[in-house]
């Protein structure tokens, strides 16, 4: 298993979190490239099972993630999640004021939906 080594930047506040999601129910968006809101973290919480996670730009170093591994989403940095079997997860987004100086990337944001306090 490849798990990722990260955490949340310390001063993440949570701004919002879409519903439970599974195999059959995931919105179709993050299946695909795209980006997480403007300046927002993200962190995926499996719940049950397992799923992976792909960086665009090192689509060769494809993450686990389940119960005991969450993954941190950066800003402005392109990726997917690939369904691999049953599972149970969110996705909850962050806000850290000091971290939203990044350049913004133009790109799908599926998770803007679920935060509540988007610029």
């Amino acid at each position: 298993m490849n798990f990722q080594n990260a955490t949340l930047p310390k001063g993440a506040k949570r701004v919002g979190q879409t519903p439970n999601m599974t195999e059959k129910t995931v919105v179709k968006g993050i299946l695909k490239n795209h980006l997480a809101p403007k300046g927002k973290y993200a962190l995926v919480v499996v719940e049950e099972g397992s799923l992976q996670f792909v960086w665009e730009d090192d689509k060769e170093h494809v993450l686990d993630a389940d119960k005991a591994h969450p993954i941190v989403i950066e800003p402005e940095r392109f990726h997917h999640v690939v369904i691999t079997g049953p599972v149970l997860f969110r996705v909850e987004f962050y806000d850290i004021i000091s971290e939203n100086t990044a350049e913004k990337q133009e790109g799908d944001r599926p998770g803007e939906a679920f935060c509540e306090c988007m610029n």
